[in-house]
């Protein structure tokens, strides 16, 4: 994995970019030096195309930090594959954020089963953005909520 950090550093910064999100707080020599920190500590997945990184996710044993997919690959399945790749190393369950504003990204995990729990004014999130709280619990789970 260590060898894909700048093609996931590059899918993050260009993805974000293209995103109906706040702008990063951080220089683009920070984020690849703290996603490279997180690969070692996370579980990461890449999706690849003819080679090259096209979408990553990464998560930890609950929560879901990053899905990302190149401008140019969405809507071709890709984000679907990586979601479905955290539904099955954790399948008891997990949680993310969205920004608020992100419309796109709640109306697809949303398509694909995740409930909104929650929305904040975004004090506590570094760009101070209203985001919103999402969960995927198996339908055993569900039921018993």
């Amino acid at each position: 994995m260590r060898e894909d950090v700048d093609a996931v550093a590059e899918v993050h910064l260009t993805s974000r970019a293209a995103a109906p999100m706040p702008p990063s707080i951080h220089p683009a020599a920070d984020v690849r030096s703290w996603l490279a920190a997180r690969i070692e500590a996370d579980h990461v997945w890449v999706a690849e195309v003819a080679g090259l990184v096209v979408g990553y996710v990464r998560f930890t044993d609950t929560w879901l930090d990053d899905l990302y997919v190149l401008p140019g690959r969405a809507r071709q399945g890709v984000g679907c594959a990586l979601l479905e790749v955290a539904k099955a190393h954790l399948p008891a369950g997990f949680g993310l954020w969205v920004f608020e504003q992100n419309e796109p990204a709640r109306a697809f995990y949303a398509r694909h089963g995740l409930v909104e729990t929650e929305v904040t004014d975004g004090r506590d999130n570094e760009e101070k953005c209203p985001d919103v709280r999402m969960e995927w619990l198996p339908a055993q789970r569900r039921a018993h909520r």
